[in-house]
Order: structure tokens, then sequence, then C-alpha cells
């Protein structure tokens, strides 16, 4: 039997709080500088990355014991697995996080062993993990303070971006397949919840990776709370057989493909749709002309999921979870994407996991290994536009007012239409990337609130 690989060391950091005496803080100060350099030393990392991991540490070392009156609202970011998140200001730190809000009526031994579990959270330190502040129960709301991500989750780009080109998909699966493999080979655990909603982008073109389940315990209290996630569940997993983080190459391969075509994929679009996403006659994954792979024919009043080009009801849970178990995996057309990235794709979703390519295999398929070439020193995050895009966008900073975009916008129009108000609000629009105005199409910031 192969030996455990040892538990990481726990990386603590101790808050500087004004009880300390100022030689002991110091001391304090200093060992802990030391253990993070040496911690981050472990991790492949670049400069940049580097930088901003301690910079985040740092900050966070200087946040203290999270309690419910320090926190001042912001806004509503969005809501899903039985929680809601916000916006919110740290009052003592002047931070900004991501507050997650989960209502549980549980016993408090339940409880307490829930915040356990969430404070390995502070040992997940990656430029594609999320960062954690802390978790603290109160007034029976278990709260999970994270790094605030600007950009938003990718299905909240995708609801106003339509689809996203396939040299970001590179990206994202570049960020996505490293946050995996650190999971796995720093902390021994699975993702178990890898979804669009759950990918998340920021401003400075970082992809990474949220909502974990790293609390056997919350997973279980909220169990009834996870019907759309199962959607994206591997035929494994929904068969109640044994799985792996196979089970999440899977759910990233769904992933990429809704976030390609512009929809949840199951099931797959037919001729006519096909040509309403892409604007021309297209062929499905099985080299025909929008013809699905499936045996069974899509039944009537049941197209697609809720998103998309048809506005009808979705396929009840069941009918689809049948579908993900028993009729062909998802593909890619053909014709409009690079046969590397269907190929990709093609071994993200095979169906039985002992065949489905794992995360070493992935991380040097051509695919990959093109979209690290695409920009060296920057694989898990996205490029930085052109200067000529950056001063149209300048230029038109006085005049343009954004509105919603089409599929007939190019890429300049749709930056400077997309991005500028959330570039007039951060007053960096000359170091944000082309890319982020995938994550920056959903706002339409009033530059007087502070909504953004």
């Amino acid at each position: 039997m192969a030996p455990k690989k040892p538990r990481p060391v726990p990386l603590n950091i101790t808050p500087t709080g004004e009880g300390q005496p100022s030689t002991n803080a110091d001391a304090a100060s200093e060992a802990n500088l030391e253990a993070l350099q040496k911690k981050l030393g472990e991790l492949d990392l670049d400069e940049q990355q580097r930088k901003r991991l301690e910079a985040f540490l740092t900050q966070k070392a200087q946040v203290g014991e999270l309690k419910d009156d320090d926190f001042k609202p912001i806004c509503e970011l969005g809501a899903g697995n039985g929680g809601v998140v916000h916006k919110v200001r740290h009052k003592p730190s002047r931070l900004v996080m991501a507050r997650k809000l989960i209502h549980l009526e549980i016993k408090p031994a339940i409880r307490n062993q829930i915040i356990r579990e969430l404070q390995v959270l502070h040992e997940c330190n990656s430029p594609y993990i999320v960062g954690f502040y802390g978790a603290f129960y109160s007034d029976g709301e278990i709260s999970i303070c994270m790094e605030h991500m600007d950009g938003g989750s990718l299905d909240q780009v995708l609801k106003e971006a339509r689809r996203i080109p396939e040299e970001i998909l590179g990206k994202v699966s570049i960020a996505v397949l490293r946050g995996l493999a650190y999971l796995r080979e720093k902390h021994q655990i699975m993702h178990r919840d890898v979804k669009p909603s759950n990918i998340l982008v920021n401003s400075r073109g970082e992809i990474k990776l949220c909502d974990f389940g790293v609390s056997g315990q919350l997973i279980d209290s909220m169990a009834n709370s996870f019907v759309g996630t199962r959607s994206y569940m591997s035929p494994e997993r929904l068969q109640g057989t044994h799985y792996s983080v196979q089970s999440d190459v899977w759910s990233m391969g769904l992933s990429l493909v809704e976030l390609a075509i512009g929809r949840y994929p199951i099931p797959p679009p037919d001729a006519k749709e096909l040509e309403a996403i892409f604007g021309r006659p297209v062929l499905d994954g099985a080299g025909t002309e929008g013809h699905s792979t499936s045996s069974r024919p899509r039944p009537p009043g049941r197209p697609i999921s809720g998103h998309g080009m048809d506005s009808r009801p979705a396929m009840a849970i069941f009918e689809l979870l049948d579908y993900i178990v028993n009729e062909p995996p998802p593909k890619l057309p053909h014709g409009v994407f690079t046969s590397d990235f269907q190929d990709f794709v093609t071994k993200c979703l095979i169906k039985n996991p002992a065949d489905r390519a794992d995360l070493k295999m992935l991380m040097g398929h051509t695919f990959i290994k093109r979209a690290e070439v695409d920009e060296p020193g920057q694989a898990n995050s996205l490029p930085l536009a052109p200067p000529h895009l950056r001063y149209c966008c300048h230029k038109a900073f006085s005049s343009f007012k954004p509105k919603r975009a089409t599929a007939d916008h190019t890429d300049n129009d749709f930056l400077v239409m997309c991005g500028l108000d959330m570039f007039i609000k951060m007053n960096e629009f000359m170091k944000l990337n082309c890319y982020s105005y995938m994550c920056l199409c959903r706002y339409t910031v009033d530059a007087k609130s502070e909504t953004f």
C-alpha cells in the first residue's frame, strides 16, 4: 500500500491585535512572513502570482476575528446552493469581501463541526482558488467570507456575452485544471461542484474556483439544495457508484461546452437552434447537420435548459438526469471550433470514468499547450488588451453609454460597449484585459452609486 501524502502544514497568519505587545507582534509577524514565503515557495508560481498571494495573505492578517456587526452590505451578488452572496465591506479593515450566507436549522454540535471543517480553507492558497477570509455562525446563518471577484461568475458573464470565445476558454481550462490539481495534490480533496457559477473572474484577468466541498457535514445539511448542481454531475455520481476527481473532469467538460455554445448542452441543440446560435448552418458533434446523436427524440416542449435561444420550459430534473446517464454525451459542433478544442472536450466527456482523461493527461493536451503558448507567463490569466483597443476605450469615455451586446458586434465594439462604465469606476482602464470584457459586460454601472 502506497504511503499517504503528508498533510500540508497549516499556514497560520496571526492577526495583529491591539492587546499584543509590539515586540511580540513584530516577532510573530516576521515568523509568519517567513512561513508564508516558505509555503509559497512550494507552489509553482510566477513572480506576479506570488506577489498577489502575498498581498492577499498580508491583508488577511489584518482582518482578525470576523463578526456580524463588522460588515456593511453593498449589494447582492447572487444566490445558489442554498445561500445568498453579498458584496460587503469589512468595516475594521475596509476590505471589500464576498459574504455567502447559508441559513441552516441545525443542532449546535453540527454547526460547530461545519465551522471546524471550513477552517481547511485557510490552508488553500493558490492563484486558482478564491481566497478565504474566514467563516462564522450568527443568528441561524453560517457566513463564509471570501475574496471578492469583481468580474462575477462565468454563468453571469454568459447571460450577457451569449457565448465565450475558444481562446478565452483555453485560459479557463488551464485555471480550472490547475485549481483541481492543487486541491488534489496539496489537500487530497475533490471540488465536487465544478460548473460555470463556481468559476469566477476578476478585472485583473484571474480565473479562480470557488465553492468546493471541504465540509462533508455542510454538504449533508444542504443536500436538498443541490438539485441544480446535479445537472453537472458525472454519470457515475448520478448512479451512486464510486467516483473520483474524474467526476470533476466531466463537470468541467460539460461547463466548457455550455460556455462555448451559449446554453446548457443537454439535450443537444438541433439544426435550427445551432443556426440561430452561430448565424449559419452548422454540423453537430456527430458530423451531421444539426441532428442529435441521441436515439431518443427530444420530447415536445422539453427542448433545453432555461437559458439559450429557446424560451420553452426546461426538461424536468429527473428526465434530465436520466438523459445524462443513458444518452450519448454532448459534443461541440463541427466547423466552429478547432479540432484540438473538440478533442479536449470529448476526452473530458467520456461516460466511463476509467476511460475519461485525467488531470495530468489533460494538462498535456494540445489545446492546453496552445493556450499556454499564446501568452507566456500568463497562462492562468486573460491576456492584455492591445494598445489601440485601450485607447479606443479612453476616447469613448466622455460620450458612450453602454447597452446590451448583440451577436453582430465585433470584439472591438464589444470591449468598448461592455467595459466602459467599469473602466470609469475603477479608473484603471489601461491595465485591464482584453478578454476581461467577458467578465465586465454584465455591468451597467451608475458611476455615482456604490453598487459596483
